[in-house]
């Protein structure tokens, strides 16, 4: 993980994310997968520029792949934002930093 995001889990899914006040994007990614790798420096910017707005976490599907099943996840890199429990945006593979933000900045407001 990096400074700015933190690791979620099958155990903290519920409380870090589901009930979080702020939006939590969640990163579906996998160690072995190359895309993942590419993406996850652009995600690390945006939890550092975007941490006011919404929190950042990174969720390793081959960990918790029963939390990836439940929300359909795939292929990877997938990110979804969640606000207010409830999945808002979802992003699946390697997107440049503008595209990202330009389909998550409508549900930070």
């Amino acid at each position: 993980m990096g400074s700015h995001t933190f690791e979620v889990t099958t155990q903290n899914f519920d409380s870090d994310v589901l009930k979080s006040d702020k939006p939590v994007l969640v990163d579906f990614w996998a160690e072995w997968c190359g895309p993942c790798k590419m993406l996850g420096p652009i995600v690390e910017q945006l939890a550092a520029e975007q941490g006011g707005a919404m929190k950042v976490g990174k969720l390793d599907t081959d960990e918790n792949g029963d939390v990836a099943m439940q929300y359909g996840i795939m292929s990877i890199p997938t990110l979804i934002l969640f606000k207010g429990g409830e999945p808002v945006a979802r992003i699946t593979g390697f997107q440049p930093k503008e595209r990202i933000l330009s389909q998550l900045q409508a549900h930070l407001q």
